[in-house]
């Protein structure tokens, strides 16, 4: 049988605990979709502009592409960045650097075990926030990918 340790049952759940997690993975999603948004609108005015472009080049809708996953990646980032922020403020952590790399390693689900007892449950909300917004990024690349893909083909056949 189990043996709970000592620490993990003095562990709570308080309902601010829910609420600053709730608020950092609203702000995560909304960031998340006004940034592939912003992406969707970028890539679709580049892919307008560099029509004539492609028609010479065909690696244009290449370097869109790249340029769509950097911007991607930068979101990500970015809300990393806020959940790391909290974890500091709060004195989850030491300093900005480790929170912002276990935040990482958490959003991406690699780690958790890094927040002191009072906050363990944010651990699970960043894997939660992680999992869902590079589904949504996923997303966004599978329907930038084809488009992309398409164009080159029509280009090339024109020539």
């Amino acid at each position: 049988m189990y043996e709970f340790p000592a620490r993990d049952l003095a562990y709570v759940i308080s309902l601010d605990e829910i609420a600053w997690g709730a608020l950092l993975m609203g702000l995560s999603i909304a960031i998340h979709g006004l940034g592939t948004l912003q992406v969707l609108r970028m890539t679709t005015a580049l892919s307008e502009r560099m029509e004539e472009a492609r028609r010479r080049v065909r690696v244009v809708g290449t370097g869109i592409m790249i340029l769509s996953v950097w911007m991607i990646v930068l979101i990500h980032l970015t809300e990393i960045g806020i959940w790391a922020v909290f974890y500091v403020w709060n004195d989850a952590q030491p300093n900005v650097f480790s929170a912002f790399y276990n935040a990482m390693l958490n959003y991406t689900t690699l780690q958790a075990g890094y927040l002191p007892l009072r906050w363990r449950l944010l651990e699970g909300m960043l894997g939660m926030t992680g999992l869902l917004t590079f589904a949504w990024s996923t997303t966004i690349l599978f329907s930038l990918a084809p488009k992309l893909l398409q164009e080159a083909v029509q280009a090339e056949k024109r020539q």
